[in-house]
């Protein structure tokens, strides 16, 4: 199956929020070959002072509409996402080179975000009655508001669902959203805008404005009023000292080192084979995906085994098919530190397993899925992010080891747990110092639950997205008390001490109600 054709790219480089047609632009490439998929116009921070402008003038007319209304729009372009998912995969695979399932993993995560927030919208955000300071006397509720324009700065390695994905729920709670893509997938965010267009969002809502970071990434964090982002923990912490300066707020999925941990009594079999998926989903370049196996001692040789021939019989390739168990990286800074983490390693005593090597007769950025033992804290990959297609194995002694060694890091994205039964597994989830935690199964599950909070500890992120959480970030609570009756002052007649000691009893008093 070939590449889309170049019609695709020019249909989609106009849905671009740049106002001159003169600007200059950037070729994007197809990441399996190197060869040019067309253009898009480089914006500037005018161009996103403009986007804002017309976001925020059809915000307030977006945000007067029922929240029911609102998500009629989702609910069509959930179903539009069924209809166009092949070419919609098509156009993820040719930006990033991933394989046709970890692009499908994009189009199901915005389907479940679409149903999910389109249900709960309503809901949420619908105002809720609280108890009052004083019964009787004071009636109370919270509202929600928008926010206002929501800055999405979104990631190349999903670059759809960390993109419009992200945009489902700032806009069902009534904000308009302003998109800054990766430089080197801009097509996969406007493919899914376009789909949000025909499904009836107002264009001018949801503006996806193309650039470099250091211009339009700027310009968004300068100019929203929330801003979401998926990213690097060091890229991160600039943004969150920006917003910071600003007084605006702020939420971020970053960096993850995620364990996985083996015990004896596992299903080895079926743990061998879904770590290859959990370990090398999108050629590893993925923030939940494995980086660090700790497997039981008693089982360690066995289980090494099988996943590492589970690892050799994957097939690495390009094809817009599902012929591919492992896709390409996105780009040559990508291959070089894979290859740099894999040299660093083994010069310093590691063992290879499996892979360990580029493969230019595939394409110009494949590198084999890889696999090493005796990696200590020295190397380059034993405490750091590869973000590639490399994984570390390591024996312990014992559950605890397992617990305290995959705990022994400033990351607290995701982790992975397989152990002798259901139970058993939960337990030790629960003592993992990670957002989420998948028993028997390395990170789809709970990236799929959209109804949970999803989200890192430590330098892994700020805030969550998905549940309720997920929606609520994007709006401002607003308390409304009204007083009834009488208001704090003193009756006619009844002295101040009296009153206030009146007062005192009734608060006193306010233990015994039910909610209070």
């Amino acid at each position: 199956m070939p590449a889309p054709e170049a019609g695709v790219f020019d249909r989609l480089s106009a849905l671009a929020a740049i106002d001159d047609e003169t600007r200059s632009r950037k070729t994007i490439a197809e990441t399996f070959t190197g060869k040019p998929l067309g253009s898009v116009p480089v914006g500037t921070a005018e161009d996103v002072v403009s986007a804002f402008a017309k976001a925020r003038s059809a915000q307030a007319r977006w945000a007067a509409r029922p929240a029911a209304e609102r998500s009629a729009v989702f609910e069509r372009f959930r179903a539009l996402l069924v209809e166009d998912r092949e070419a919609l995969m098509d156009v993820i695979q040719a930006e990033t080179g991933k394989a046709r399932w970890a692009a499908q993993e994009e189009i199901m995560g915005m389907m479940f975000a679409a149903r999910y927030f389109a249900r709960v919208a309503p809901g949420l955000l619908r105002p809720r009655k609280v108890p009052g300071a004083f019964p009787v006397l004071n009636r109370a509720a919270v509202h929600t508001h928008p926010k206002g324009v929501v800055g999405v700065i979104a990631p190349w390695n999903y670059p759809m669902v960390l993109s419009i994905g992200d945009s489902i729920p700032a806009l069902l709670a009534g904000n308009a959203v302003v998109v800054k893509p990766d430089s080197q997938t801009p097509y996969s965010a406007l493919a899914a805008a376009e789909l949000l267009y025909r499904a009836g969002l107002p264009r001018d809502l949801l503006a996806v404005v193309t650039g470099p970071g250091s211009v339009v990434g700027t310009a968004i964090v300068d100019n929203c009023d929330y801003l979401m982002f998926t990213g690097s923990s060091a890229t991160g912490r600039t943004l969150a000292e920006q917003c910071g300066r600003r007084l605006i707020g702020f939420s971020a999925e970053l960096g993850g080192k995620n364990p996985m941990i083996v015990t004896r009594g596992a299903n080895l079999d079926k743990a061998a084979k879904a770590a290859v998926r959990a370990c090398f989903s999108n050629a590893g370049q993925l923030c939940i995906s494995i980086e660090r196996l700790y497997v039981e001692k008693a089982v360690a040789e066995q289980f090494t085994a099988k996943f590492v021939a589970a690892v050799q019989a994957a097939k690495l390739g390009a094809a817009y098919d599902n012929s591919a168990d492992i896709g390409s990286l996105i780009s040559e800074a990508q291959l070089e530190t894979v290859s740099k983490h894999v040299a660093d390693a083994t010069s310093k005593g590691a063992k290879v397993l499996a892979g360990g090597k580029a493969r230019p007769d595939l394409g110009p950025l494949f590198f084999e899925p890889t696999v090493l033992a005796d990696v200590t804290d020295e190397m380059e990959c034993g405490r750091n992010e590869t973000f590639g297609p490399l994984v570390s194995i390591y024996p312990v002694d014992s559950v605890e080891d397992a617990v305290r060694l995959a705990n022994d890091t400033e990351y607290g994205l995701n982790a992975s747990v397989w152990a002798e039964s259901k139970s058993a597994g939960e337990k030790i989830a629960q003592r993992l110092h990670a957002g989420t935690v998948c028993v028997d199964e390395g990170y789809a599950p709970a990236w799929g639950t959209t109804a949970a909070p999803m989200g890192g500890m430590g330098i892994s992120g700020v805030g969550r997205r998905h549940g309720a959480d997920g929606l609520l970030k994007f709006t401002e609570p607003q308390t409304v008390v009204v007083t009834r009756f009488m208001n704090l002052d003193p009756p006619p007649l009844v002295s101040h001490d009296r009153w206030q000691r009146f007062l005192m009893l009734v608060a006193r008093s306010l233990r015994l109600l039910p909610g209070r």
